[in-house]
């Protein structure tokens, strides 16, 4: 049983289809960026050349990639049975697939790779006179988004919700897409990624933001690995595998969403700390002022 489930792909239509396309059309706008003439991007050519660096299509595409390995592959089917491989399911999702994709800053890339037509009416929804355009930063803010993926954190990890995701698909999806909505909405915030519908976060702020979502984390890990009996009566009613009991199988993914599920977070953070003071470097040196010349401060002393 075990190593049938070890080699159990589900491929699902709707997921290919999905990945598939997204794959393309960034594809297509990646090698459009590539082809503008100097003149045409004479403006921004800057900001075109690094929107078509040829790793920022390689980190969307491990994005899709890891987004198609962690919903389709063994780690799904086993999830059902090993409550740290559903764990590692999540952290695929949320913790890789996420910061990759908006790595790859993809939003205007893909805006390229859509036909003209298509592309109207989203330029449409976000420009400065949409009736759209404010809500939808308002409800995407930082702080709402924050509380967002903090309800979602939490919420999907009560045992009622959590054991009813394990027994029915289509609220298994549910809880994916919410992790990773939400997830989304929050390293688009602490990336910066377009398109940008707030006053972007000082480096500082983006720090803060950042860690201040590691302590709910943390401490649902760690009430997880160390809790004294089952908390998930689904995985008390499946196969044992790979020799783990209930409570191993528990405590494990408990440190997998402590450790590894928190560090993602301080490594962005530490990012962000390393670019602050590269900035600081590269700032030319500032010479003394005449009144702190020792000759000039004698002076004034006189």
């Amino acid at each position: 049983m075990t190593t049938a489930l070890l080699f159990s792909w589900d491929m699902r239509p709707e997921v290919i289809l999905l990945l598939g396309l997204l794959a393309v059309v960034y594809l297509r706008g990646w090698l459009r960026l590539r082809a503008l003439p100097v003149a045409a991007a004479a403006q921004s050519q800057d900001q075109h050349r690094a929107l078509a660096a040829g790793w920022r299509l390689a980190t969307y595409w491990a994005g899709l990639l890891t987004l198609a390995v962690s919903l389709m592959s063994p780690i799904d089917v086993l999830g059902g049975q090993l409550f740290l491989m559903h764990m590692t399911q999540h952290l695929l999702l949320t913790m890789v697939a996420v910061p990759l994709l908006l790595i790859g800053n993809p939003f205007p890339v893909l805006m390229w790779g859509l036909p003209r037509k298509a592309r109207r009416p989203v330029s449409a929804v976000l420009s400065e006179r949409s009736p759209v355009r404010r809500p939808l930063a308002m409800v995407t803010s930082p702080g709402v988004v924050w509380l967002l993926y903090i309800s979602a954190l939490i919420g999907w990890h009560d045992p009622a919700l959590y054991n009813l995701a394990l027994r029915n698909p289509f609220v298994h999806d549910l809880q994916h897409l919410s992790f990773f909505i939400t997830t989304m909405l929050l390293w688009w915030h602490i990336l910066g990624a377009a398109p940008r519908l707030h006053r972007s976060l000082s480096a500082g702020q983006r720090i803060v933001y950042t860690i201040s979502v590691v302590p709910v984390n943390m401490i649902i890990g760690v009430v997880i690995a160390f809790a004294p009996s089952p908390i998930y009566s689904h995985y008390l009613g499946v196969p044992r595998l790979l020799g783990l009991s209930v409570m191993e199988d528990q405590m494990i993914a408990g440190i997998l969403m402590w450790i590894p599920g928190s560090e993602m977070f301080f490594w962005a953070a530490l990012i962000v700390l390393t670019q602050i003071v590269n900035a600081e470097a590269k700032k030319p040196v500032q010479t003394n002022a005449p009144w702190l010349v020792d000759e000039q401060v004698a002076v004034s002393v006189r």
